[in-house]
């Protein structure tokens, strides 16, 4: 690639997600992108075969893959301009039937691989004067029902990148936190749902719980989110940001209304609730 030329490396790039078309929006803009993914074969072949893209295995739950394409990074460039965290994965279970197990796994891919890749590639980007870009969700500011986990995953990295954006400001690296809304991508239907347990207090709703849209009835396309989130990197934005669909009701719920209100009709708790306190009542 040429010495000029400005680079960024985007997780998750799987075909129809929001990491392909942040992806392309950046290749389209000048710069040289790493586009990577656990399964390189799952990446739109637009990217396979485009000049000012590599394509790179990279599984960021594990210490091994991200050396790796750290090596492959450096024998092409000797900074990085700009790293997109995307990669992630949602979980719907209730708290009383979550797998411990599970529950970490999705904290070592939501979370703590933010955190192993920035510490990886942290010498290219304080070189770079860069920018680290996180990928959360509205779902780390308010609780949606049989989530926890996911929303606790993506708490926890709203905190944390808004910590990192003070800790690497003064040494010259920018991070933005991304506060995401609705996408129109398959993320629904990726949704991981485990099993219930023959014990669980949460069966008669368990069709409520599993009923996922094939897409969020709310989300933006994909490279419009892509196009505010360049927007963002080069305008030189840093901090928290709010962007995807619907996140304007979000934060209006958030600031103004009260939190019963936000559970009974923002949230729509009330159809599982009611089921969930007759089936109690006929136990008891």
């Amino acid at each position: 690639m040429d010495a000029t030329q400005k680079s960024c490396l985007v997780t998750g790039c799987s075909a129809g997600g929001v990491g392909a078309a942040l992806a392309e929006a950046f290749m389209n803009k000048g710069y040289h992108v790493f586009a990577t993914a656990r399964s390189p074969s799952k990446i739109p072949e637009s990217l396979h075969n485009a000049p000012n893209v590599t394509v790179l295995t990279l599984d960021v739950t594990s210490a091994e893959s991200i050396t790796s394409a750290l090596e492959s990074v450096r024998q092409r460039t000797k900074v990085l301009h700009v790293l997109i965290n995307n990669a992630g994965l949602g979980l719907t279970s209730p708290g009383l039937d979550q797998s411990i197990e599970e529950a970490k796994k999705l904290f070592d891919l939501n979370f703590f691989s933010v955190l192993a890749m920035m510490q990886a590639f942290s010498t290219m980007l304080v070189e770079a004067n860069g920018c680290v870009v996180n990928n959360s969700s509205v779902g780390g500011t308010i609780p949606f029902a049989f989530s926890s986990i996911y929303n606790a995953t993506k708490a926890a990295l709203i905190q944390a990148s808004e910590t990192w954006h003070l800790e690497m400001a003064p040494l010259g690296v920018r991070v933005i936190t991304l506060i995401t809304g609705g996408i129109a991508t398959n993320f629904f239907a990726n949704l991981q749902t485990l099993a219930f347990p023959e014990h669980s207090y949460y069966l008669s709703v368990k069709d409520i719980i599993e009923d996922k849209p094939e897409q969020n009835p709310y989300g933006v396309e994909p490279p419009v989110f892509a196009q505010e989130v360049l927007h963002l990197v080069v305008k030189g934005a840093t901090g928290k940001h709010w962007v995807g669909g619907g996140v304007r009701v979000a934060r209006t719920a958030l600031w103004l209304l009260p939190q019963s209100f936000v559970d009974r009709v923002v949230l729509n708790l009330k159809p599982f609730s009611q089921r969930l306190e007759e089936e109690h009542k006929k136990r008891v």
